[in-house]
This record gives structure tokens, sequence and C-alpha cells, in this order.
């Protein structure tokens, strides 16, 4: 399978794809009219697409317990196509496990459709790198990859420049989420990248959370060859952007006619980096090593009414002690960063799942 021309144009312009949360009742079964908000509101939110089944949407809706893993992917496909969008929109599918599991959403992925597919490198400490590649291998050749560097912190590994060269080089990679939360890191996979005879056929987005506007801004700059090679990261797939995404979608295009127009307006975005950085604390909870990077997520679409609390499939996946109080101070410290107003129009008054269209 390759992309479609108006996906893959698309996905190489940049655009705003946020991580599709899971929406629960207190019970913590799944809520399928919200979750059916949810995709609504990221489409009226004019994102470029979404990411499910991903890190945000809970790893644990694979558990036969559970097996949410494709309710999810059908419910956000299906409520998709009911939007008959006039426009492209990118759907990822979030893929994991050994090679047998992961070929095996890749095939569940194309049976509703999606475009792409999110390769998860996590939980494959005891792996070497070229047993990992050969997996990347087999994957893409059932669904077009878009490659995962996961940090540590949350189950993800570090890895050498050369694995990120050979991955570069595996036909059907069609573009690369950094979020090693590093810098040293992230330049390895832009270098990797560059040196690659697929670097032109490569999207780079930005995952760091900590550091969203800059990843944006910045152009990498090598001599390969003896010739001056630039690439930049086009757009984010964020866990971040799952919430406030009307303003993500502003921001985003806020950079890009900076970036167009001789860098007017640098100053202003690079402090808007800062605040950014400074609510996704709040969001992800770095203080408490991530623990409450998903519940904080939760909270604000609590706050919005877009969930109804912040449960997740894990009781032990809650907001961390004074959690809270730090996502009061940045909704307090950066109002125009939220997009309340835009979620307050489109909420029924009548009915809290929703009437976005």
């Amino acid at each position: 399978m390759t992309l479609r021309p108006e996906i893959h144009e698309l996905l190489h312009a940049g655009t705003v794809i946020p991580a599709h949360p899971l929406a629960l009742n207190a019970d913590r079964q799944f809520d399928e009219a919200r979750q059916r908000g949810l995709t609504r509101y990221y489409i009226a939110s004019g994102a470029g697409g979404v990411a499910v089944g991903v890190h945000t949407t809970q790893f644990e809706i694979r558990d036969p317990k559970i097996n949410l893993y494709e309710t999810v992917l059908k419910t956000a496909a299906d409520e998709i196509e009911r939007a008959q969008l006039d426009r492209p929109f990118i759907k990822v599918a979030g893929i994991v496990g050994p090679t047998e599991q992961a070929v095996n959403e890749a095939r569940l992925a194309l049976k509703y459709g999606y475009d792409l597919g999110l390769l998860s490198m996590g939980g494959l400490q005891g792996w070497t790198e070229e047993a990992i590649l050969d997996r990347v291998r087999a994957v893409a050749e059932v669904i077009p990859v878009f490659g995962f560097y996961l940090q540590p912190s949350v189950g993800g590994r570090i890895f050498s420049y050369d694995f990120w060269k050979a991955f570069a080089e595996i036909p059907n990679i069609q573009a690369i989420k950094v979020a090693s939360f590093n810098r040293y890191q992230t330049l390895d996979v832009v270098r990797a990248v560059c040196h690659s005879s697929r670097r032109d056929e490569i999207a780079l987005y930005t995952g760091n959370d900590d550091n969203i506007v800059v990843d944006l801004l910045t152009t990498y700059r090598f001599t390969v060859d003896g010739k001056t090679v630039e690439k930049g990261f086009v757009g984010g797939l964020l866990g971040h952007w799952a919430v406030w995404t009307k303003k993500a979608v502003e921001l985003l295009a806020e950079i890009k006619a900076c970036l167009n127009n001789s860098n007017e307006g640098l100053a202003e975005l690079l402090t808007r980096n800062v605040e950014v950085t400074d609510s996704n604390a709040a969001f992800f909870d770095p203080s408490h090593n991530f623990h409450g990077c998903i519940a904080g997520l939760h909270e604000v679409l609590r706050r919005q009414g877009l969930l109804e609390g912040t449960w997740c499939l894990n009781p032990a996946e809650d907001l961390s002690p004074g959690q809270r109080e730090e996502i009061n101070r940045v909704y307090a410290m950066y109002p125009h960063l939220n997009d309340d107003e835009f979620v307050r129009e489109h909420l029924s008054s009548t009915n809290l799942t929703l009437s976005f269209s």
C-alpha cells in the first residue's frame, strides 16, 4: 500500500495530528458517544488528522480482557467518514508489539482505511537494532510507516545514529515522529534522514512536547557529499495537541507564516515556546516522571466538557499530587493558549456529547 497523493501532499506540507485520548465513564467502560465527540472536536478544530490506538489512547486497550483496540480504530474511522470532509484528513493507527502482533495490527488498520501506522519501538528492550529493523521492514510491507522515537521514561529506548540511517532507507517509511525529549537524540534522527537517499521522501514530525515551537521553527543544515542539505519538522503528532487543538492549528499556521516571511514574529514565537512547554509540564507531569500525563490531558478535556472525568483503564493512573493546581496555574497564566470558548460554542446545552459538525 502507498499513500494517496492528497494524503502524501498534506503529510509533507505539515499539519496538526492530535494523539486521540480514550473516553471512559465512571465505571471505566468505553464511552462511545464522547469518543465520537472527541473525534468531531479534532475535525472541527481544523486538525489535519488524528492518531488512534497510540500511547494517549492507552496501551491497555490491547489487553484481551479489555479488547478495545479494534473498537477505537473503527469508531474514529466511522466518525471521520460521517463528517464527509471536503479536505484530506490523515488517519494514523498506533502499532505496537513483536513482529507478528505489529503486522496483524497493521492489517487491522488497513481494514478500517488508515493511511499510516505509527510504529512504536517500545517494549523491545531485549531486541538488537537489526532485529527491530527487520520488524519495521515487515510492517512497511503492509502499511506506510510513521516512525516513532519514544523516550525511555514511557517505555521507549535509545537508538544509535546508524539505526536511524538504516531506518530511513526502508521503502515505505513516510514520516518519523521524534519524541525523544532530548536534543542529542533528536539531532541523530534529523542528521540520519538528511544523509539518507530517501531524505526527500520522509516528513519529520515533532513529538517533543517539551520543545514544540522551537522544533517547528528550526532548520537543520548539514553537508552531505559536498552539498548542503536542509530539513525541518513540518508538523506535529502530539499528545499535547489532544487538548487546546484549535489553538494548536492556529499556532502551526503562525509558525509557517513566520518561516515564509523572513522570520517575522520570531521573538514572540520563542516566548510562546516557553509558555507551551510550561503548559505541557502541567499536563504531562514530568515532575512525577510523567505518571499523570494521560490523566492530565483528560483533566483539561473534562473542564471543557469533552470528557466526563479523568478515568484511565489502569486505576493507578490518575493526576499526581499538585497536578490539578499546576493546570489551574497555566490556565490562569496563558489564557491565550486555550480554546475553551471555541469548545463552548460547539457544545450542545442539552447533550454534552457534542454538536460539532
